[in-house]
């Protein structure tokens, strides 16, 4: 059979008749403009986007050199311990790091103890005995000695008793990492606080529009809304086709 007879075959890319071809050309339209507008932002976002430090990573530079060589003084200890919590009251750590920020912290809580060293490590001890033994975290026990725990390290790192990182402090120290902050664990921590402490930011990212943050409302809002919008384009520029060419449905 002569395929340039064959009334049904119909290709998308390769359009037989006049009709077919505007179609084509409408759906290429469509499909540019949603692509631009999806990957054009990515794009935007990445060549706008610069690193920007929290501010607690700041307190992070001005002690390590000094916290990494032992000769920190208490404050810049107080601002090493404040940012190791601030990291590990992140929702996602990798395990490793996590295990490096733990030690981080709570040696250089039993640094700072001074001559409370005693106390701190038995409440530590005495916190974790009852974590492994619990079956419900909303065991009275269980929650007084988080309390106490809290409320006894909190002033030795300068933590305010309204911080919210006051309820992750006792889940984040460790009895058997008090003695010794370990060279592979520095390694870990340098490299981690750059990891979870930097993000990149730009004019898409810290706008403000209507309440959001204007990249979010551009993604989660705008893009839904104009992909409805180009589906009502097409269906009303389909029946207009139709109408050119006489094609009922």
């Amino acid at each position: 059979m002569d395929d340039s007879k064959n009334e049904f075959h119909i290709s998308f890319f390769r359009p037989s008749t006049e009709h077919a071809r505007i179609n084509r050309n409408m759906v290429g339209w469509l499909v540019l403009i949603w692509a631009v507008a999806i990957f054009g932002f990515q794009i935007a976002l990445y060549v706008l986007e610069e690193p920007t430090p929290e501010p607690v990573f700041e307190k992070f530079e001005s002690s390590w050199t000094k916290v990494k060589s032992n000769q920190a003084t208490d404050a810049e200890m107080q601002d090493f311990s404040y940012a190791s919590l601030s990291v590990l009251s992140k929702v996602f750590i990798d395990t490793e790091d996590k295990t490096a920020l733990s030690n981080a912290l709570s040696w250089s809580v039993y640094q700072l103890a001074g001559s409370t060293q005693g106390e701190v490590l038995a409440a530590i001890q005495a916190f974790e005995t009852s974590a492994a033994t619990i079956t419900d975290i909303t065991d009275e026990s269980y929650q007084q000695q988080k309390k106490e725990l809290s409320q006894l390290v909190s002033p030795i790192i300068g933590l305010s008793s309204n911080d919210v990182r006051t309820t992750i402090l006792p889940l984040a120290l460790e009895s058997s990492s008090v003695y010794e902050f370990s060279e592979k664990n520095k390694s870990i921590v340098e490299q981690a606080m750059s990891t979870y402490l930097i993000h990149n930011q730009s004019v898409l990212t810290d706008t403000q529009f209507l309440g959001f943050p204007f990249h979010y409302f551009y993604t989660a809002v705008f893009l839904l809304i104009l992909f409805i919008g180009l589906c009502l384009i097409y269906c009303i520029r389909t029946d207009g086709i139709n109408a050119k060419f006489n094609i009922a449905d």
